[in-house]
């Protein structure tokens, strides 16, 4: 976890994959729905996604810019990037921003698998496979 200053414990890791995963899950879900434009006459839970977004947007474009090491900044980036077009989508319209849908998955999927990197990279010492050739405890 070196060099990691938000992603710096297994634990941190573990909880921020399982996120991604869920919210990449939730993303391929709302893609098969249709969004209209957000309107003065629209629903107030349409608003209320909106209002989420531009917090969860916010949010993870402040852990983007503190975050330290490259793969961190990418993980983050690529959640951000997400969460902006889904703001975009939500604002816009599906007929506005098509590809929205696709980008929102594609960059869940690329931060999934940064984030199974750093939680590989995050196991202890003790946790870490026995190398081949290496001397055992049982001869």
């Amino acid at each position: 976890m070196k060099n990691h200053v938000i992603l710096n414990s297994r634990k941190r890791a573990l909880i921020a994959l399982v996120h991604t995963v869920a919210f990449l899950f939730i993303a391929v879900l709302t893609g098969l729905k249709v969004v209209h434009p957000l309107e003065s006459g629209s629903p107030l839970g349409s608003w209320a996604v909106a209002g989420i977004y531009v917090v969860v947007s916010s949010v993870l474009l402040w852990l983007t810019a503190i975050s330290g090491s490259l793969r961190e900044k990418l993980y983050f980036a690529c959640c951000s990037t997400s969460a902006i077009f889904g703001l975009g989508r939500q604002l816009l319209g599906d007929s506005a921003l098509r590809a929205a849908v696709y980008v929102r998955v594609f960059m869940l999927v690329c931060a999934v698998a940064l984030g199974t990197i750093i939680l590989r990279g995050s196991a202890a010492p003790e946790e870490l496979p026995e190398l081949a050739g290496s001397p055992s405890s049982n001869d």
